[in-house]
Parts: structure tokens; C-alpha cells; sequence
């Protein structure tokens, strides 16, 4: 069932408040990103089981700091179980709250707890936020290229090909979550490549919900070649005029520290860090490429 839009959203909000926002309509009132995925709070946390090509993950906790332990041991069984990696992704402004007279910790007191539990961090990021309808919409690109939306499931392997020369990701993994994007999410997504003829340079994708106030910018990535020819930019420009059309309100990226003096220039604000922590079964599926509205190694 779709959520209608809030009546309660800030109306020229502060950083703070905007990460307030996000909090809540992001992370705890999450819905599944995908076919097959299940959304479920356990004690005072939320998590995703995705589908078979999806993200599986830990997408919001209020942990105070006698049961945090117990509810990050649920989680790992509950992987455990399925023989999957999955991710706790862990804001820079989470903390864990006091209880049994105990004082509450910051941040870094749940990446400890999450350390001894397995987890191991990767490179942190930043939440990055903008106004939709602010951003510059049109960027010019280089001469001879083009943008292109994907419509058709078969042009799946135009991302796949980007991905596989700028991440080093699994091509067949990148090019199934795509045509699931395509086939059943295709009016509340937009795939998109910049082609030099028919040659992929770079993709992103555009992700929203039907009521939310935000669309994530995901699996942006450029091909070693084409770097530093503002083909991210504009990529990031075409998929902000696609989000105000939709009458989407802010974007967000989960940026590296590659894209972060880009999406500064183009207008955009930083609320938060984010790191992800993976904790991987011995022969457990590998993290998925596809993070839908979540996360996902192939952020911006």
C-alpha cells in the first residue's frame, strides 16, 4: 500500500532537522526496495531480506546499550541461516541509548559492538542531500555523446558493461538487478547511460516511492577512459530533473570521496556520514551490486 506524502515535512529545514526528516522517512518507515524483499523490525531496528539478486541489510536501529548486543546476534543467525552476507549500515549521528544505568554510546560505541560481532567496515561515505528543483538541469556533455534512458531489459548490459570497467563488479549479477529494475519498477526508476555512439561510458540510476519526499542517485560510475569529462555531472543533473518532474522534493547520494567535490559544486549539502559494516558467512552469497534505496557499494 502506497504511503501518502507527509503533511509534517520541514518547510525550509535546517541540516539537522532534514537529517531528522530522513531518519524517519528513509530508515524507519522503510519499505522493501525490491521483488521478493521483506521488510522487518526486530526489537528496535529495521531490516531488509531482499530478493534473489537484491540487498539484504540492516537499515535503521535504536539500540539502547543492553540489548544491542542480543539484536545484532539476531540479525547475524538470521543471515547465518540463509548463507548471505549483509550489511548494518551505520549513520555517523546513530547512537546507542542509555538503559540499566548504563550511559548511552555514540556511533562508535555500536561499531565496536558490530566489530566483536564479525562485521568488517568499508570506506565511509557521505549522506548528501539537494533540493530537486533547484539543481541545474542541463549540463552539456561531450561532443559525440549522448544521453540514453534504458527502457527494454535487454539493454541491461549497457550498465553492466559501465560497471564491470569502473567497479570491477560481476557482470551477470549487475546485468540481472537491472532488468529487474526495468521490468518491475520501470514507473518509479529511471536507468540511464551516456553513449558515445553505441559504446557505454558511464550510468546512474534514479530511485523513488510512490509518497516519499526523496529519490536516491545510485550506481553512478564512469569508465576509467572517460573520467574528469563531466559525464557524472550530468548524469547527476538529468536524474534531478527526472526526480522534481516526479514532483520529488530532495535527492539523495551516499557519496565517495571521488563524487563529494562534484555534488558540492552542483548545489548539494552534506547531513551525515555513513559507513557500511558487511558481515560475511564462510561461503556466504557476496553482497549484492544492487542497493536499491538503500545503499550499495555503487552509490552516486
Amino acid at each position: 500500500m502506497d504511503i501518502p506524502p507527509r503533511t509534517d515535512a520541514p518547510a525550509a529545514p535546517s541540516p539537522g532537522e532534514l537529517r531528522t526528516y530522513h531518519d524517519l522517512r528513509m530508515r524507519r518507515e522503510a519499505r522493501p526496495d525490491g521483488p521478493g524483499a521483506v521488510v522487518e523490525r526486530v526489537g528496535e531496528s529495521l531490516r531488509q531480506t531482499g530478493g534473489p539478486d537484491g540487498w539484504d541489510g540492516v537499515v535503521w536501529s535504536g539500540l539502547d546499550v543492553c540489548g544491542a548486543d542480543a539484536v545484532i546476534a539476531a540479525h547475524v543467525a538470521h543471515f547465518a541461516a540463509l548463507g548471505r552476507s549483509f550489511e548494518w549500515k551505520l549513520y555517523g549521528h546513530d547512537r546507542l541509548r542509555p538503559a540499566g544505568g548504563r550511559p548511552g554510546e555514540d556511533a562508535e560505541g555500536l561499531a565496536v559492538r558490530l566489530r566483536a560481532a564479525g562485521f568488517v567496515a568499508e570506506p565511509a561515505e557521505s549522506l548528501m542531500v539537494a533540493e530537486a528543483g533547484r539543481l541545474e538541469h542541463r549540463v552539456p556533455l561531450p561532443e559525440g555523446t549522448r544521453l540514453h534512458r534504458l527502457t527494454r531489459p535487454e539493454e541491461a548490459d549497457l550498465v553492466a558493461e559501465v560497471h564491470q570497467a569502473a567497479f570491477g563488479d560481476d557482470r551477470a549479477r549487475t546485468r540481472a538487478w537491472v532488468r529487474d529494475l526495468l521490468t518491475d519498477r520501470a514507473d518509479s526508476s529511471a536507468v540511464l547511460v551516456v553513449l558515445d555512439g553505441d559504446r557505454p561510458l558511464s550510468a546512474g540510476r534514479l530511485e523513488w516511492d510512490e509518497g516519499r519526499e526523496f529519490a536516491g542517485l545510485w550506481g553512478g560510475g564512469t569508465v576509467p577512459a572517460a573520467r574528469g569529462l563531466g559525464l557524472y555531472r550530468a548524469l547527476v543533473a538529468e536524474r534531478a530533473r527526472i526526480a522534481a518532474a516526479q514532483g520529488v522534493r530532495w535527492v539523495q547520494v551516499d557519496a565517495t570521496d571521488r563524487s563529494r567535490p562534484v555534488l558540492d559544486r552542483l548545489g548539494f549539502g552534506t547531513l551525515t556520514t555513513t559507513t557500511p559494516y558487511v558481515w560475511t558467512p564462510p561461503a556466504g552469497r557476496p553482497p549484492a551490486v544492487r542497493g536499491g534505496g538503500r545503499t550499495g557499494p555503487r552509490l552516486a
